[in-house]
Order: structure tokens, then C-alpha cells, then sequence
């Protein structure tokens, strides 16, 4: 079990969520608000993604994911950063003409995923560690070994931690195999995600053997969608891991009844603690994680 857990919250994802619940934060000024809100609930770490002001669609701009980071610092939030660098992986195809790319793919190479990670340096960024069949239909998320060396290459070179996203086993092998290569530095700091279909399942069973697979020293947190969140921060906690909630992977705090990210920090918090664990700080969290000092 672990005794000091470090919570992640994830403030607004890329999903067609927006429409579904009025405190999906859409405009940097409501993501920034609301990255200070789950700060001050009890969150460590805040992941951020960014969406078009205007239609709420994912975006990717680094003028945008500046606002937001300076918006947050100008508040003196003491809060870890996280910035998404998985946006640019989705390929959406013609089942009856594979070589036909259609609307909602934006596909781009592993460095074009960085710029505003280069720009912003911020204290972690994502690193979705293989391709899969991103739901039903025909929309891939694509990210080659090849792009994954050359995305971690430069990660490395630009001292930012990566978080290794991982949607099923395949993927956490390779991740491995970057830290053979010498791609990734110590501790390593690794994301298992859950639930998404066609990844892996949100099973006990599968989560323990993915912990089971994880290299010596690293740091790992585990996260699954919809009503399965809150259970998975229990079940994270008792195999040792750390914790992700927030509205980019679920939208209720109860049956019927929508959530804030402060709220579901609260809920976590909550569920920390009735297990007799605390709640890491920022600076502990940062010191797990191989970070550098706040600034």
C-alpha cells in the first residue's frame, strides 16, 4: 500500500465531453481556475489539455497552453505541471479506403507534438508510449517506436520528466525498452490507463500484472474512466500507486449528479485518507518524481 499519495488531476482532456457538463473547463482563463481549484483541494499535479476558446474542440496551439501555465503561476498556485504532448496522434480512416485520412485526424510527427513543451518547460509532459484502436469505428491513435524514440530523445535533452501514458501491456514492454535504450532517465515515472476501450480493461487482475511488469524504482499512478474512477483510486492506493481523477476521464461525482475537479480531488482526498494514507504535497511529489525544485 502506499502511505503517501501523490494526486494527479486531469482538468479537461480532449474528449467530446464539453456538451455533456457545464464545468468542463473550455477557455485557458476556465482551465487555469480550475487547475487552482483542484490545487487547493488537494491536488499535487495538474494535466492540461487545451481547447479551441470558441468551439470547445481539442487543440494543440502553444499560444494557448502558454496562457494557461502563466495564468496559474500568476495566482502563486503551488501546483506540479503537467502538459499533454499527446495531441497530433489521431488518425481517422475510410474503412473502405484505408488510405483515406477523414475528418478529426491530425497526424503529425513525434516532434511536432513538442513545441509548446519546448517553449513552456514545464515540470512533467506526456508520453503515450504505442498506437491502439482509439474506441469503436475507425479512429487509430497512432505513435510508431519510431516517433516514440525521437519524442523521447528530445524530451530528455530538454530535462522535462516524461509521464509514460500506458493503454495496455504491448506498451509498457516498449517503454522498457526506451529505458534499456537510455532514452529515459531514473525514476522513471509511468500512467496506466484503464478502461479505455480497446486498451486494457479496467481489471484488478490486469492492473496488478501491469504493476507486476513495472521497472525497479519507478513511480507509477493508475486512473480509470467513468464510474470506475473513484474505485480505482482505492484500488491504485493498495497496490502502491498514486492517483489520477478529474473531469478529462469521468463527469459525475455521483449517479446524476456532475462533478467539478475540485470536487472529485475532494472525493479522492477523501478516499486517501479513509484508508490511512496522507495526501503528498506538492514539494513531495516533486521529490518522488525526480523534479526540480519550485522555482
Amino acid at each position: 500500500m502506499n502511505d503517501s499519495v501523490i494526486i494527479t488531476c486531469a482538468l479537461t482532456g480532449a474528449g467530446d465531453t464539453v456538451g455533456r457538463s457545464p464545468h468542463v473547463p473550455v477557455t485557458p482563463e476556465q482551465i487555469a481556475r480550475s487547475a487552482v481549484e483542484a490545487a487547493e483541494a488537494g491536488a499535487a499535479v495538474v494535466h492540461i489539455h487545451v481547447r479551441d476558446p470558441e468551439t470547445g474542440a481539442p487543440a494543440r496551439d502553444p499560444r494557448l497552453y502558454r496562457e494557461v501555465v502563466e495564468r496559474v503561476k500568476e495566482t502563486g498556485t503551488d501546483v506540479v505541471i503537467n502538459l499533454t504532448a499527446g495531441m497530433g496522434g489521431d488518425l481517422v480512416i475510410d474503412p473502405e479506403d484505408p488510405l483515406t485520412h477523414l475528418p478529426g485526424t491530425d497526424l503529425v510527427s513525434g516532434l511536432d507534438r513538442l513545441p509548446h513543451v519546448e517553449d513552456l518547460l514545464p515540470d512533467i509532459c506526456t508520453l503515450d508510449c504505442g498506437s491502439l484502436n482509439f474506441g469503436d469505428g475507425s479512429n487509430l491513435y497512432v505513435s510508431t517506436p519510431d516517433m516514440l524514440r525521437t519524442g523521447a530523445k528530445r524530451i530528455q535533452e530538454l530535462g522535462v520528466r516524461p509521464e509514460l501514458e500506458i493503454f495496455d501491456t504491448g506498451q509498457l514492454w516498449f517503454a522498457k525498452q526506451l529505458l534499456a535504450e537510455g532514452l529515459l532517465d531514473d525514476p522513471t515515472v509511468f500512467q496506466l490507463c484503464m478502461g479505455i476501450p480497446w486498451g486494457a480493461p479496467a481489471d484488478p487482475g490486469v492492473l496488478q500484472s501491469m504493476v507486476n511488469m513495472l521497472p525497479e524504482g519507478a513511480q507509477w499512478a493508475s486512473f480509470a474512466l467513468g464510474r470506475m474512477q473513484m474505485p480505482w483510486v482505492a484500488q491504485s492506493i493498495l497496490l502502491g500507486g498514486n492517483v489520477r481523477v478529474g473531469l478529462e476521464d469521468n463527469l459525475y461525482l455521483s449517479r446524476g449528479v456532475k462533478a467539478t475537479n475540485g470536487q472529485l480531488v475532494e472525493r479522492a482526498v477523501q478516499v486517501t485518507e479513509l484508508l490511512g494514507a496522507k495526501v503528498a504535497t506538492p514539494d513531495e511529489a516533486r521529490q518522488r518524481l525526480g523534479l526540480k525544485p519550485r522555482g
